[in-house]
């Protein structure tokens, strides 16, 4: 059995444990039912359910809604959109989708709901009245639509994503829900995937706070409000959908487009435990583990999507209940129960293919005044640039046709780094965005700012 064989497959401890911890998600939480999934490697190693009906338990493929979940769909939409060249994240929504009356909103900020506009619409609760109450934006939107400037903090919004939804249809020239059929469901094989329910389907329960007794939510279709939050999905879907947010797909985005969406773009409210949101993406940090996705309710069902790209990990977890089983908690339990029984096992060593170009004059140590730094060469042809021995501002950098590398993380990201060569083409120096990084601490052959003591290093006399 080779190691990628093994990194899929779960020993019988971690089934055990996966299993007992939904169990005890769907009793502690009084839920109908309960299902789960967790991803490794882009695929299913595991699926898991409980349920009140004995003998009656959900499997993978039981449709459940899954609520806000629908608003990272909606997000790769957007994201494709801005791929395509039909526009830019730093555009106002005004210049795509005019006289809304958030013309000034960015479409970034929309994706990261920091765009300042309400949490939820104006008059009776959205979620369990009819769409009819809301038939165009101006109802969504309401007469004072903001209660946040613009660009100021992260404020969640459903109407906010409500206008994202409506921007797809105002350039895709068709209804969000089969533009999403189209460009997403489709090419991923998402095929229980759908705006209604489509048997078999779990119901939405409303289970009584202080005694065992349940009663039926009402379901109501979503209307304008689709891309917040309509979608039905399933454990299997989500599960592939999760794969997807992890490596990428050419089809729908490309991996560098999803670890886009992964980055934060805003901080996380105050008091809150969560890391931020990204572009249509929650972020967290549990147990030391990153963690990106999004969790979801509506009346009768609550779900939560978390992946764990340094483990290559993902979970989801669907009940039908409107409250008591903390879903994305449980997800992320589900995580670190497979990263810390069985961790996964590394991607092989592999060196350069003989037809690369291997840029070997620029690896090695360098420095940054007297700060010690070294610079690695990867194999898939980045730059990683990090202090030698102490802490420090390291980086990621992606080659560049004209031979310079463009940061991709932390303090240099979008940052500009290129090797500076002498007459004879060997290299003087680096320079990272006005800085100057030398073979040797303030090496006076190459152009130090400010230039260099011409007595050189001494000790005290």
């Amino acid at each position: 059995m080779d190691a990628l064989s093994e990194d899929l497959e779960l020993l019988p401890a971690t089934r055990r444990a996966l299993s007992r911890r939904i169990a005890l998600a769907q009793s502690e939480g009084r839920a109908p039912s309960v299902v789960a999934a967790v991803v490794r490697g882009g695929e299913v190693i595991w699926e898991g359910s409980r349920t009140c009906v004995e003998g009656h338990g959900p499997d993978g493929d039981v449709q459940y809604r899954i609520g806000s979940i629908t608003k990272t769909f909606t997000a790769v939409l957007v994201m494709r959109l801005r791929d395509e060249g039909l526009l830019e994240l730093s555009d106002p929504l005004g210049r795509h989708l005019p006289g809304t009356g958030a013309d000034e909103v960015t479409i970034a900020q929309l994706l990261a709901h920091t765009g300042g506009l309400a949490a939820e619409t104006p008059g009776a609760w959205w979620e369990r009245s009819s769409a009819e109450l809301r038939p165009g934006l101006a109802e969504v939107l309401g007469e004072e639509p903001f209660k946040q400037v613009p660009g100021r903090r992260h404020h969640y919004s459903n109407p906010g994503y409500t206008l994202l939804g409506s921007l797809v249809e105002a350039l895709r020239g068709k209804p969000w829900e089969d533009a999403l059929r189209a460009e997403v469901l489709e090419p991923l094989g998402l095929e229980r995937t759908s705006g209604q329910p489509r048997a078999p389907h779990a119901g939405g329960w409303a289970v009584h706070p202080w005694a065992d007794v349940m009663m039926p939510e009402p379901s109501e279709d979503l209307g304008i409000m689709a891309a917040a939050g309509q979608l039905w999905s399933t454990a299997r879907d989500l599960a592939r959908f999760a794969a997807f947010l992890t490596h990428g797909d050419e089809r729908v985005l490309s991996v560098a487009s999803v670890r886009e969406m992964r980055t934060a773009e805003a901080p996380a409210e105050t008091g809150s435990e969560d890391a931020g949101y990204g572009l249509g993406t929650q972020l967290s940090v549990r147990g030391g583990r990153r963690l990106a996705g999004h969790g979801g309710s509506l009346p009768g069902f609550v779900a939560g999507l978390w992946l764990s790209e340094a483990d290559d990990v993902a979970a989801i977890v669907l009940a039908n209940c409107t409250s008591g089983v903390p879903a994305s908690t449980v997800a992320a339990d589900l995580i670190g129960i497979v990263a810390e029984a069985e961790p996964r096992f590394p991607e092989p060593w592999r060196p350069f293919r003989e037809a690369d170009r291997v840029p070997l004059e620029v690896c090695g140590p360098w420095y940054w005044g007297t700060a010690a730094h070294v610079v690695r060469l990867k194999a898939d042809g980045s730059l990683e640039l990090g202090p030698v021995g102490v802490s420090g501002r390291a980086a990621r950098f992606r080659a560049e046709p004209d031979g310079s590398w463009t940061g991709l993380t932390g303090y240099y990201a979008g940052e500009t780094l290129q090797a500076v060569r002498r007459a004879d083409g060997s290299v003087s120096h680096l320079d990272l965005g006005s800085f100057v990084f030398t073979r040797e601490p303030y090496d006076p052959e190459a152009p130090v700012p400010g230039g260099v003591d011409p007595q050189g290093w001494r000790g005290i006399g």
